[in-house]
């Protein structure tokens, strides 16, 4: 957790609620800003849970929310508080810290069981994948870009991303990708159909670029190659996976 990202969300739960009637014992969700609101304490709260933090007193929160609003004299000093935050982002980093070693480890059990299975091939870059529906077209170079149809995992079967799902494949650069699919790609001839197991240092390595893809993630992908762009139409918008 990046430094006073603890007090930050709490400030900004200081500035939704600063709107709120204060009146109110039972907030009103009518308005579309009252709901948004209600989104943004919801997300804060979920986010906040993520990092560790389900054990906030949501009472203390409002107090000093209550505090601030009101020019009260606050209950603690700034000393206090700062070692508070300081506490909560140790104890937060500690826990990051143990799960992505929990994730390392389980990813290269995984890795090592799945190369086990008849028909999992392994590359020199420890690239995993079985061919699911072998064809014989063209094989795209790295410079080119291509038009996939793909689905995104974890290990677990949670799904992070999926264009299956959009029911809407892609076109990206071969090279702009992470660097398992760079090579999977050109391992890859148009018409085929791939599972691909990437480890993590492969994918995003010890950064986590979504709360759905934990740091030291190994990704299972479901990858269709559809076509080679032609270069002459390959300059518009393309569109990126998202995760």
């Amino acid at each position: 957790m990046k430094q006073h990202r603890l007090a930050a969300a709490i400030a900004l739960v200081g500035l939704v609620l600063a709107g709120c009637d204060k009146q109110a014992a039972n907030v009103e969700l009518k308005t579309p800003a009252q709901k948004a609101s209600y989104g943004i304490g919801l997300n804060m709260g979920k986010s906040l849970a993520q990092e560790g933090m389900d054990d906030l007193d949501s009472k203390a929160v409002a107090q000093g929310i209550e505090d601030a609003i009101g020019k009260k004299k606050q209950k603690l000093t700034d000393e206090e508080l700062t070692e508070a935050f300081s506490f909560l982002q140790k104890r937060s980093e500690e826990r990051m810290t143990k799960l992505s070693d929990e994730t390392l480890k389980a990813g290269k059990k995984f890795l090592e069981d799945n190369a086990k299975r008849q028909g999992v091939i392994t590359t020199k870059s420890g690239l995993q994948y079985e061919v699911v529906k072998k064809a014989d077209g063209p094989q795209p170079k790295a410079t080119d870009v291509v038009t996939v149809h793909y689905e995104g995992k974890l290990t677990d079967g949670t799904v992070f991303d999926s264009s299956i799902q959009r029911g809407s494949p892609i076109d990206l650069p071969v090279n702009g990708v992470i660097p398992g699919w760079v090579e999977a790609l050109q391992l890859m001839h148009v018409g085929e159909k791939i599972k691909l197991y990437i480890p993590s240092e492969l994918a995003y390595g010890a950064q986590s670029p979504s709360p759905t893809i934990p740091a030291n993630s190994v990704l299972v992908f479901d990858l269709e190659l559809l076509g080679i762009k032609d270069q002459n139409q390959a300059g518009g918008d393309q569109a990126q996976p998202q995760n």
